[in-house]
């Protein structure tokens, strides 16, 4: 009689869609679960407790992370695709400026996030690669919302974006050192602005 191995075995199409779902949720859990954790107690925060954060065992965080690393390099890739995408949604819902604006305050966000992951990161050599994907991600992110800002006439034409990031990151950097962290990092960011809006363009 005739058998079929059993690796040819496959789960109906809606069981595997659902599994593919469930893995999904989990994935997206953990790394919620995980930026939480790492911006508390940093890049060594332990893995067990963010798998029970997620509400996942921690057989399934290490079937999706099976390395620290590897949980840290996707959550370091999610702050910038969820920035990316933040900037997508603003431009298409916000005056030129206003969205500017807006974006960078979640590049602040971001930069915050990130420093300690970068650090932990540095010395892996795959990390060099997962930086120059990401800087180019939010290069052109960040490019798009300044030309249209530039365009309206709300922000001076010769601002490059490079000066704007690291305006940005020297906020972010000092407000870090600052019990008055948010506070601080907001008005730092008006002030920058306020030096790069043309002096008769529109204010938002």
């Amino acid at each position: 009689m005739k058998t079929t191995p059993i690796d040819n075995l496959q789960a109906p199409p809606s069981e595997a869609r659902a599994q593919r779902a469930d893995a999904r949720r989990n994935v997206e859990r953990l790394i919620v679960a995980a930026r939480e954790a790492f911006a508390a107690a940093g890049a060594n925060a332990p893995l067990d407790d963010i798998a029970a954060a997620a509400g996942v065992g921690s057989g399934t965080l290490y079937r999706h992370f099976p390395t620290r690393l590897a949980l840290i390099e996707a959550v370091y890739r999610d702050s910038v695709e969820r920035l990316c995408t933040e900037g997508e949604r603003l431009a298409a819902t916000e005056p030129p400026a206003v969205a500017l604006i807006d974006w960078l305050r979640g590049f602040v966000t971001v930069v915050s996030e990130k420093r300690g992951l970068a650090a932990a990161l540095s010395d892996e050599g795959r990390a060099q690669s997962l930086f120059g994907e990401c800087h180019a991600m939010i290069n052109a992110a960040g490019a798009g919302l300044l030309d249209r800002a530039k365009d309206a006439g709300a922000i001076r034409a010769d601002v490059p974006l490079g000066d704007l990031r690291m305006m940005d990151t020297a906020s972010a950097i000092a407000a870090d050192t600052s019990p008055a962290a948010p506070a601080l990092a907001e008005r730092l960011l008006t002030l920058s602005m306020d030096g790069l809006r043309t002096r008769t363009g529109p204010q938002p």
